[in-house]
C-alpha cells in the first residue's frame, strides 16, 4: 500500500466527466488524501477548455494540492500512484457514426452493444496498451490504472491478452446506476445495497438484492412489474441517466422480467433481447451521440466559456454514481479495504459453467492487490448460452484487433445477437472499417488484401 497523500493522474482528462469525478474527490479528501492531480489528454484544445472548471472545484476545496495540466505522458505518470482512465477514442465524432451506420441498415445503433459497441472496441484495444505501457514505464511500480474506458469487456478482454500482469482494475458505473435506482425504489442509499450478479459488462443479471440480510428481489419484481426500474414518480437523483432516451432504457426492464422474471437484468439487455424494438423507436438522424453533444458537452462547454469570461462558474455538471463509484474503489485498493463492488475480472471458476479465463462481470472484494471475486456458482443453461455467445463475439473481435484479421472481425460481427445475418455482418463490418480508416489500418489493409485476392 501507498503512504499518502497520493499522486493521482486523470488520463482523458478533457472528458466533460472530469469535472464530476474531480468534485467526488473533493469531498472524499479525507478518505482520499491527495497531494496532486495530474489532467492527461492528447487533445489539447479540448483539456485546457475543461481544466480552469477542474482547478475551481480543486480550489473551492484545497489550496494545497498541486494541479498539472498536460499532454507529455512523463509529466503525467512519473511517479503516479493512481491513473484513472477515461479514454474516448474518436471522440464523438466517431461514436456517432457507430450508432448511425447500424441503424441505417436496420440494427441496433448503440455506443457499448452490437456493431457499434464492437466498432469501438476495435478502436481502443491498442490505445489502452498504449497507455498501460506508458503508466508502467514512468509511474510508480505499484500503481493502480481504474479504467473506465469503454466498451469495457472488449477492453478488459484485449488487456488480458496483451497485458496479463498490467495492475488494471475495469469497472462499469451501469450496474451501480441500477442499484441506485434500486435504492431509490427501496427507500434506502445504494451502499445499504449487497447484490449478487453475473454477467459480462452491459451483458448481466441481479440475482439477489439485500438490505440488512434480507433478499428485496421480489419486492423490486413487484415494482418492475408495474413502473420498470424507476421510482413511481420517475424522479431520478442522477442527471446522467435522466435523459427521456435513458427513462425508457430503465422502463425497458418491465419487458424483459415480465418474460424472464427470476433475475433483474442490466438495462443494456434490452439491445439483445429487444432488439427489433429497440430500432423502431430510434432515429437514425437523431442517437444517443446527438442527444450527449447538445446536452451534457454543450451546457459544460459553454459553462467553462462563461467561467473564463465572468469568474463565474455555473452549475454545469453533476457529481452522480460515475464519479462516486471510481472513488469508492480507489479508496478500497489505497487502504485494502476489502470493499464489495462490482467489477470486470478474470473468471477463474467465479461464474463455475463459463470459460476459466472469460472477463466476468461479479462482486468482488477489493483489496490492496487487486479483487477478490465472489463466486457465483454455475448459470442457467439460458443465460451461459447467451453469455458464451456474447463472449466469443468480443473474444473474436480482440483477436481480429491483435492479428489485423478480417476474417475474425467478421465472424464477431456475425456472432453479435444484434446482428441479424452474415450479410447485414459483412456490410456493417465493410462500411465501418472505411469510417474508421484512420483507426484500423492493418484490417483495413487485410479487407483490401482480400478484396484483391
Amino acid at each position: 500500500m501507498f503512504t499518502p497523500p497520493f499522486i493521482l493522474s486523470i488520463a482523458g482528462g478533457g472528458s466533460t466527466y472530469t469535472p464530476g469525478i474531480v468534485k467526488s474527490l473533493m469531498v472524499r479528501l479525507a478518505d482520499f488524501p491527495l497531494a496532486e492531480i495530474r489532467l492527461y489528454d492528447i487533445d489539447e484544445a479540448r483539456q485546457s477548455t475543461i481544466a480552469p472548471v477542474v482547478e475551481k472545484v480543486i480550489r473551492d476545496h484545497s489550496q494545497s494540492i498541486k494541479f498539472t495540466v498536460t499532454r507529455d505522458a512523463q509529466t503525467a505518470f512519473r511517479g503516479a500512484h493512481f491513473i484513472f482512465s477515461q479514454m474516448r477514442v474518436g471522440q464523438y465524432k466517431m461514436r456517432e457514426l457507430d450508432e448511425k451506420i447500424p441503424l441505417k441498415h436496420g440494427v441496433v445503433g448503440q455506443e457499448t452493444c452490437g456493431p457499434g459497441g464492437l466498432a469501438y472496441g476495435l478502436r481502443t484495444i491498442l490505445p489502452m496498451v498504449e497507455l498501460i505501457d506508458l503508466v508502467e514505464r514512468f509511474a510508480d511500480k505499484a500503481a493502480w490504472i481504474v479504467n473506465y474506458a469503454n466498451p469495457a469487456a472488449i477492453v478488459a478482454e484485449g488487456v488480458r491478452r496483451l497485458r496479463p500482469n498490467a495492475r488494471v482494475l475495469n469497472i462499469c458505473d451501469m450496474p451501480v446506476a441500477a442499484m441506485r435506482n434500486m435504492g431509490a425504489i427501496l427507500g434506502v442509499d445504494r451502499h445499504k445495497l449487497e447484490v449478487d450478479y453475473f454477467g459480462l459488462n452491459h451483458f448481466g443479471w441481479f440475482t439477489r438484492v439485500r438490505v440488512d440480510g434480507e433478499d428485496q428481489l421480489p419486492a423490486l419484481r413487484r415494482h418492475i412489474a408495474k413502473f420498470g426500474l424507476l421510482t413511481e414518480d420517475a424522479a431520478q437523483t442522477d442527471p446522467q441517466h435522466a435523459d427521456p432516451s435513458w427513462v425508457k432504457t430503465w422502463r425497458n426492464i418491465k419487458p424483459i422480467m415480465d418474460n424472464f422474471p427470476e433475475y433483474l437484468p442490466n438495462p443494456y439487455l434490452q439491445y439483445y433481447l429487444m432488439s427489433e424494438q429497440i430500432v423502431a423507436h430510434q432515429d437514425p438522424d437523431h442517437t444517443r451521440a446527438n442527444e450527449v453533444m447538445e446536452g451534457r458537452e454543450k451546457k459544460l462547454f459553454a459553462a467553462a466559456q462563461e467561467y473564463q469570461s465572468t469568474g463565474i462558474l455555473p452549475d454545469a455538471f453533476h457529481v452522480g454514481v460515475h464519479g462516486a463509484f471510481i472513488v469508492d474503489v480507489a479508496c478500497s485498493l489505497a487502504f485494502d479495504l476489502r470493499q464489495r463492488h462490482l467489477v470486470i475480472v478474470e473468471n477463474r471458476g467465479a461464474i463455475a459453467n463459463l470459460p476459466y479465463d472469460a472477463m466476468v462481470e461479479v462482486p468482488a472484494y477489493i483489496t490492496s492487490q487487486g479483487a477478490e471475486p465472489v463466486r457465483m456458482g454455475a448459470v442457467p443453461l439460458f443465460h451461459q448460452t447467451l453469455l458464451m455467445q456474447q463472449l466469443a463475439s468480443e473474444q473474436l473481435l480482440v483477436e481480429a484487433a491483435i492479428e489485423g484479421s478480417y476474417e475474425k472481425a467478421l465472424q464477431a460481427f456475425t456472432l453479435n445477437r444484434t446482428v441479424p445475418t452474415m450479410v447485414h455482418a459483412k456490410t456493417l463490418l465493410d462500411e465501418m472499417i472505411e469510417a474508421n480508416r484512420d483507426y484500423w489500418p492493418a484490417l483495413k489493409k487485410a479487407w483490401q488484401e482480400g478484396e484483391l485476392r
